[in-house]
């Protein structure tokens, strides 16, 4: 079997882990093993911060919900509620944009989920 010489493979792995470790502190941007430790964290860290941005942003919507909501003297598990109801299908994304840039526009939201629940209540 030929002897197998790796020095371009691992010059060009290591190559990589350090280009992607500039700027790291002291010894994890210069020696290999520190910077591969400091780079696996920070990849570590980056996935995780990809599925932490979805949760915070899905609790900022419904911050912003909530607030237009109270303005409106409605709460905001009423709000989902009656939109349920009267069949409207916003997604909180959209129904947070609506309540910053459109008031208007979700108070005429509030006032079909308010009807909605108030046409379920009657039935009952």
């Amino acid at each position: 079997m030929p002897r197998v010489k790796r020095g371009t493979k691992r010059h060009d792995r290591r190559k990589k882990i350090l280009k992607r470790a500039s700027g790291y502190f002291l010894t994890k941007s210069k020696l290999y093993q520190a910077a591969q430790e400091a780079v696996e964290r920070g990849l570590k860290f980056a996935y995780i911060g990809r599925r932490q941005k979805k949760r915070q942003y899905r609790s900022l919507w419904i911050v912003r919900i909530a607030a237009a909501a109270k303005i409106n003297h409605f709460s905001y598990s009423q709000l989902i509620n009656g939109l349920k109801k009267a069949g409207i299908e916003l997604d909180r994304k959209m129904l947070a944009d609506i309540a910053v840039q459109d008031a208007p526009g979700f108070t005429r939201l509030v006032e079909q989920a308010k009807a909605a629940l108030a046409a379920e209540k009657a039935a009952k």
